[in-house]
């Protein structure tokens, strides 16, 4: 377990691996974002994005997991204040395999509550040519040590 005290600004991580599939793309896209470029294979060839590509929020989902994956038994997250800077970079497309890279921006201790601390933390979910395709930046709520 790795808590508050144990996260230093600068630490960072890469991890997971997640096959983006046509089927996923258009399954998530027809009940939460059902736009054309997202859902129908032909539509998307006349889009500007020349194919298929996942929805951003999509994206985000398959990052976020991997992340809870790597991260979530390992650092006892409390919840999340709030998200900033979310930029969708490049499309993701079937066929793209997709893993997240991590790093601690910021922290401070709650003035207000002892158990818990802040981290900042950006993150970047990459395709698999390096490229950023999504990042943000998550501002966690990370429980204290016990013997503080």
């Amino acid at each position: 377990m790795r808590y508050f005290e144990d996260v230093e600004v600068g630490d960072a991580a890469e991890f997971g691996e997640y096959q983006v599939t046509a089927e996923e793309v258009v399954a998530f896209a027809e009940r939460y974002d059902p736009q054309p470029f997202h859902t129908d294979e032909a539509a998307a060839q006349g889009s500007v994005f020349g194919g298929l590509v996942a929805s951003g929020w999509h994206t985000a989902a398959m990052c976020m997991r991997m992340r809870v994956d790597a991260e979530g038994k390992e650092v006892p997250l409390l919840d999340s204040r709030d998200v900033d800077e979310l930029r969708w970079r490049r499309p993701v497309r079937p066929g793209d395999t997709l893993r997240v890279r991590t790093e601690v921006v910021d922290k401070r201790p709650s003035e207000s509550r002892p158990d818990r601390g802040y981290v900042n933390t950006r993150v970047e979910g990459l395709n698999g040519d390096d490229e950023v395709a999504i990042s943000w930046i998550g501002l966690g709520i990370v429980e204290r040590a016990p013997d503080g």
